[in-house]
């Protein structure tokens, strides 16, 4: 085994223990938080980033080219989804009175929703 590939070895081991680590605090904010939006802040946030940061390690590992495209693709759609997702759940609160108004510092939708310009859905 060469000296790169050590090295690129020990470089994925310490991203896959960072990623785990960093989706590990993504968790216990889900669990600790006190409200909807601190919790979809907290799942979405670490979580992607965790995600990509294994995925990152694992790539150091394979070094394959089929690999690393499926990783890619993996990450692709770990970071487009998970933002879509968490806006989603923060919204549908919102909307089912889940948030407390008074705590916002801008409330932007409230504007839209009273003016009679409501979005469909």
């Amino acid at each position: 085994m060469s000296l790169w590939h050590q090295i690129a070895d020990t470089a994925g081991a310490v991203l896959l223990l960072i990623g785990a680590a960093i989706c590990l605090l993504g968790v216990i904010g889900m669990i600790r938080l006190p409200d909807v939006l601190s919790r979809s802040h907290a799942a979405t946030k670490p979580q992607t980033l965790g995600v990509i940061l294994v995925l990152a390690g694992v790539a150091l590992r394979l070094r394959g080219g089929m690999e690393l495209a499926t990783l890619g693709l993996v990450a692709f759609f770990q970071m487009l989804t998970g933002p879509v997702a968490s806006h989603l759940v923060a919204r549908s609160a919102y909307r089912t009175g889940q948030i407390e108004h008074g705590e916002l510092l801008f409330d932007e939708l409230d504007e839209q929703l009273t003016d009679g310009t409501r979005p469909p859905g």
